[in-house]
């Protein structure tokens, strides 16, 4: 295998289409608390041409789709129209679709997701504090809502992942959570949002993140590595990276791109020729884990490898 030219899986990725569908955060409800700032670039298509037109000078043998924020009240209608898409590109490999948790209808919405062969997960965002300091109005759809902790039980019944989106300050509450789904992978998405790059921020960000390392159904993905008013740090980034990856070991860890919500900070060259440099002396089987092997394994892809 050419180490130059690893196959990649690219465990995190979105496809959209503006013309045919109905994305709110993408049409008429601009979001002010958006984590990178303004996104207004990201308001036009993106389809697998576009996506491998990005990755073009790179070895993609899949990539999974995350659930894109589509209209909450057609849930399943995002994935029967990804279905149109694998059928027509080959692309993505596999889907973390969308239910509400704490809804009436919560079990009927993921009964229906996990009836589609290439469903690998489920991603419900918990509402959340938008920083640290603030109170929550209420716990309803909080990991702390009964009905909440109830919808999200229902993945082990349908042998579904869960992808968990959380800023770095909820990492601990999550805890609490994880720990009622022992036989449900849980993917960490975006490295736990590491915004606060302070000293005593990352300290904290990091003792997190081994807290939930002791929990053995937990991974993390390797991506979204974007601040807000700042571009991509290549020495922080690398520093975060490095200290993921010792915390949880490449067994546990996917790189993955965000595109293209990624690409309001950086290009897919520099972002995987980045993760290349970072990880150029690490040994093959622990590149493999990082850029295909790990996404393989826990979202259960049906991908032969040539080694």
């Amino acid at each position: 295998m050419n180490e130059q030219n690893i196959p990649i899986i690219d465990a995190h990725q979105h496809f959209w289409d503006l013309d045919k569908n109905y994305y709110p955060f993408l049409a008429d409800h601009y979001e002010e608390n958006f984590f990178l700032g303004d996104y207004s670039n990201l308001k036009k298509n993106y389809l697998p041409e576009h996506y491998m037109k990005d990755a073009i000078n790179h070895n993609i043998i899949g990539t999974i789709h995350c659930e894109a924020e589509w209209d909450r009240s057609d849930q399943v209608g995002e994935t029967k129209w990804l279905k149109s898409i694998k059928d027509k590109h080959n692309l993505p490999t596999a889907v973390v679709a969308h239910a509400w948790f704490h809804t009436k209808n919560a079990e009927e919405v993921i009964e229906k997701q996990a009836s589609f062969k290439f469903v690998k997960g489920i991603r419900s965002k918990p509402i959340v504090k938008n920083k640290e300091s603030d109170s929550y109005d209420n716990y309803v759809g909080t990991m702390q809502d009964q009905k909440w902790r109830d919808g999200l039980k229902l993945l082990e019944k349908y042998n579904l992942n869960y992808d968990l989106r959380i800023p770095s300050w909820h990492l601990i509450e999550s805890l609490q959570v994880i720990r009622l789904i022992p036989n449900v992978k849980v993917i960490i998405n975006h490295a736990g949002f590491p915004w606060d790059r302070s000293k005593d921020g990352i300290l904290k960000w990091k003792n997190s993140l081994k807290i939930l390392a002791n929990e053995g159904n937990v991974y993390i993905k390797l991506s979204e590595f974007g601040v807000k008013n700042q571009y991509w740090n290549y020495e922080e980034n690398r520093r975060i990276i490095l200290d993921i990856i010792d915390i949880f070991s490449p067994s546990r860890c996917m790189f993955a791109s965000n595109f293209p919500v990624s690409s309001l900070k950086i290009s897919f060259d520099d972002l995987y020729n980045n993760y290349n440099k970072i990880v150029k002396n690490f040994s093959l089987n622990e590149k493999k884990d990082l850029f295909y092997n790990t996404a393989l394994n826990v979202y259960k892809l049906d991908i032969k490898i040539e080694e």
